[in-house]
């Protein structure tokens, strides 16, 4: 793998690196009755948001589509983690608004969590990761305009 050059080496990591994330989170969410989707549309609510997001918002923030983001909402909704409204002055857009279901799980996954994280970034200095952060926020916003160029 030395050989290999450094952008397919990157390209293929991120992708082994979230296949074995998923798998993993998978394991561990399933004891909740939660989707790594379902997971991750919490904590782009909880985390990006100071405000009840639209479905349109959080597919962007999740880099999804909208219509992906509303089935894994609804699911969640069933669920009791999630309500959807509709909005106060436009009825044509839908709210997610995060249920204390999700403080909850989260109160009862935060050491799992915690351990996880610790594990996965050890020995990674804080250069590094911050090396990383950069990289990470320029593909992201290369991958929007490559987004926007084909559409």
């Amino acid at each position: 793998m030395d050989s290999m050059p450094d952008q397919k080496f990157i390209f293929g990591g991120i992708q082994v690196v979230a296949n074995q994330m998923d798998t993993m989170l998978e394991r561990e969410l399933k004891e909740y009755n939660l989707t790594t989707k379902q997971w991750l549309l919490t904590i782009v609510v909880a985390n990006i948001f100071d405000h009840d997001p639209t479905i349109k918002e959080v597919a962007k923030g999740m880099g999804s589509s909208h219509q992906n983001v509303k089935q894994v909402a609804l699911k969640l909704e069933q669920k009791g983690f999630v309500v959807m409204e509709k909005d106060s002055h436009d009825a044509r857009i839908t709210r997610i608004k995060l249920t204390d279901a999700v403080a909850s799980f989260g109160k009862n996954s935060q050491k799992k969590s915690e351990i996880f994280t610790e594990k996965l970034f050890k020995g990674i200095s804080a250069e590094e990761m911050a090396m990383t952060r950069s990289a990470l926020e320029k593909m992201l916003a290369n991958l929007e305009v490559m987004d926007q160029e084909s559409k």
